[in-house]
């Protein structure tokens, strides 16, 4: 049976007391919302002819995830730096027009911002420039990938093996200091002016940076890693795959950025012979023909492309390298 509007009333007459000795002990705020609450109480109490809780209390925002806060830091720092390279390049083209609108050079060398931006659209809209940008593109990435993992694994034999330490890695330190330019006439030489030269300078440039970097990276692994794993029973390969190669993954990353520039300045000397496409041979055309604004325009677009292949390897392995950015 419900209970009668007195008891109601009583049940209200009880709380608000009890209210009124615990108001004493809490801050004057915390004790009117827990008055109106007993009211809210009394009055469904007497309108709804039953007994009604209610919390007064309003409700708490849980706080974000960690996963939450992580992203919109990482979304911060995106736009931050993408705030400071637009300031970059702004203060670079400043800079550029100040000394052009200075007269110290000749224009027709020292051409105006304007005007590179103006060959660089005729470039594009002759269709030149997109030839160019995908035979540089797929000589380039072909060239790297080649270096690239060839001076990893060449890393790991010298950093992980006796017989390499001793006999191979002092022939690549010899080697390393020869210009990669001197190296073109002998790839000719070897391959030809097909595309197979092209690749082996690329590959050939591409391949010091990463061998350094990997080879320091595997070879300062810490002992007490090593000691640990073979304590607990495990293989060469599982130590190489489970503990050297993780710990070595910043140092081989730095090596493959770096490789990456180097693919696109090789490209350059790759491509002033044996060929008629490529942002290289567009380059050294323009050099010719004394066309310092469409010269300027192609290194702009080389640096561009450079940029970007940073940013997607830094992109693509950031997973592999962010315990190294926490313990930091």
């Amino acid at each position: 049976m419900p209970p009668s509007r007195s008891d109601v009333a009583d049940v209200a007459g009880r709380a608000q007391d009890d209210t009124g000795e615990a108001a004493a002990h809490t801050p004057a705020g915390a004790s009117g919302v827990r008055g109106a609450g007993v009211s809210e109480v009394a009055a469904g109490g007497a309108e709804g002819g039953s007994m009604v809780v209610a919390h007064a209390d309003s409700q708490v925002t849980a706080p974000p995830s960690l996963a939450s806060r992580r992203s919109q830091l990482a979304l911060g720092r995106r736009a931050r730096s993408a705030a400071w390279t637009v300031a970059g390049v702004v203060i670079a083209g400043v800079v550029w027009s100040l000394v052009v609108a200075s007269g110290r050079f000749p224009r027709e060398l020292f051409p105006s911002v304007p005007e590179i931006f103006d060959a660089g659209v005729l470039l594009w809209r002759d269709g030149l420039l997109v030839e160019d940008v995908g035979a540089s593109a797929q000589r380039a990435i072909t060239g790297f990938v080649l270096g690239g993992v060839v001076g990893v694994i060449a890393a790991v034999v010298t950093a992980n093996t006796t017989l390499g330490r001793r006999l191979l890695s002092p022939v690549l330190r010899l080697l390393s200091p020869i210009p990669t330019i001197g190296l073109v006439p002998l790839m000719i030489l070897w391959f030809g002016l097909g595309e197979d030269s092209k690749a082996m300078v690329i590959a050939l440039g591409v391949f010091v940076p990463v061998w350094i970097n990997s080879h320091a990276g595997l070879s300062s692994t810490p002992h007490d890693y090593l000691k640990a794993a073979r304590c607990l029973g495990a293989s060469r390969w599982q130590t190489l795959t489970r503990i050297v190669l993780p710990e070595a993954a910043p140092d081989i990353i730095s090596g493959l950025r770096i490789g990456a520039a180097m693919a696109f300045v090789l490209i350059v000397v790759a491509e002033m012979t044996g060929t008629t496409a490529g942002i290289g041979y567009r380059i050294y055309q323009a050099q010719l023909f004394s066309q310092a604004d469409r010269l300027i325009a192609c290194l702009v677009v080389l640096g561009v492309l450079g940029a970007l292949c940073d940013y997607a390897i830094a992109a693509a392995t950031t997973p592999i390298t962010r315990w190294a950015r926490e313990e930091r």
